[in-house]
């Protein structure tokens, strides 16, 4: 069927040998409607982020831009500012009618640290061609703090597709009506609008901002590290803030997100024209996220957000986002949040799970 495959078909496709994993997955790797991506044992710090462009490799563009090599098995720190390339355990040999997407994983998001995948041929970020044969690349670039990695982690995220489902509005509409999808008024326009939540039901606690000298963070550590030591608190008396041009804000949506189980959406950015900043878009939604069938009441939309040109008024309710959902080709055998370590069902405001909260 046409659709997001769901982690049995992953499972199938282990199994066929259409992706390869060397070494073999770890449990947990394969979630409802993708496979996790695993950090190789070497790290190519590279003069510059690059696209292979059509009929080169990958190696061939890293013989152009490599300035050294870094051994991760003992653990290295990937530095704040640099661009890092990363050969990954997983490879794929898609059949024809299956292309990919990337992208990165939600903690991954929340530390502002940019990942993205390449492949050989490839002429765009994240976007695998149907029927690709080849290796797996991660791009890294740390922004806001500098990390410790180790071979086999994973900071980036893998669905396939059998063909395009993407819900048309007048579909999402129709999904709405029968499953809502947010617990107010829907604004569908090119997806599901997020809208920023800056007059919290109590308190006035609105997000955080990453503070610009922090410590290293080993990405191994849960639960471990002060927020305080990493992040400023960002209050709002009014319904608004003011962006700084170059900060990296954590913020939340004002809308509870539903994802029905044969549905799968992923975060898109908004329109440019709305102003001088951008939503880190790091997110799949799997099937289940913040639904009542894997023990959901809704889940709020962490939002990224980087700032960019000029100072800018971010007021309550803003739409700074959307959600483009797709049918799942089956439903999952395993939801988000039912039985399996998810990690933010039911979130609110809520930073990266490294970072100790209250």
């Amino acid at each position: 069927m046409t659709g997001v495959l769901p982690s049995q078909s992953i499972e199938a496709m282990l199994q066929s040998g259409e992706i390869i994993a060397n070494p073999a997955p770890v449990e947990g790797q394969v979630q409802p409607a993708s496979l996790d991506l695993r950090l190789g044992t070497i790290a190519y710090r590279v003069r510059a982020s690059f696209l292979t462009g059509a009929d080169r490799t990958v190696a061939d563009r890293l013989e152009e831009f490599e300035m050294h090599r870094i051994d991760l098995t003992d653990g290295a720190v990937l530095e704040k500012g640099c661009v890092y390339v990363v050969p990954l355990m997983e490879s794929l040999a898609l059949p024809p009618e299956v292309n990919a997407v990337a992208n990165a994983k939600s903690s991954t998001g929340r530390l502002d640290l940019l990942t993205r995948t390449i492949t050989d041929g490839g002429t765009e970020f994240d976007r695998i061609q149907p029927g690709y044969t080849g290796p797996l690349y991660a791009e890294i670039c740390p922004r806001s703090f500098s990390v410790l990695v180790r071979p086999g982690m994973r900071l980036n995220q893998i669905r396939f597709r059998n063909g395009q489902s993407i819900l048309s509005d007048a579909d999402l509409s129709v999904l709405h009506d029968r499953s809502p999808l947010v617990d107010g008024e829907a604004v569908i326009d090119d997806g599901l609008g997020f809208s920023v939540d800056l007059k919290p039901a109590s308190g006035t606690l609105v997000g955080y901002r990453a503070k610009p000298h922090t410590g290293v963070i080993d990405l191994d550590n849960i639960g471990h590290y002060d927020p305080a030591e990493y992040w400023e608190e960002v209050r709002s008396h009014d319904g608004q803030i003011i962006l700084d041009p170059g900060a990296f804000y954590i913020l939340v949506s004002r809308e509870a997100v539903h994802i029905p189980p044969a549905y799968a959406a992923e975060m898109a950015p908004y329109l440019a024209m709305v102003g001088e900043f951008r939503v880190h878009y790091a997110g799949f939604f799997d099937p289940g996220f913040g639904h009542d069938a894997a023990g959901g009441t809704g889940s709020r939309g962490v939002l990224e957000v980087r700032c960019h040109e000029a100072p800018f008024v971010l007021e309550h309710g803003q739409v700074v986002g959307r959600l483009v959902y797709e049918r799942m080709a089956d439903v999952p055998e395993q939801l988000y949040g039912a039985g399996i370590a998810s990690n933010y069902q039911g979130q609110g405001l809520k930073l990266s799970k490294h970072f100790k909260m209250p």
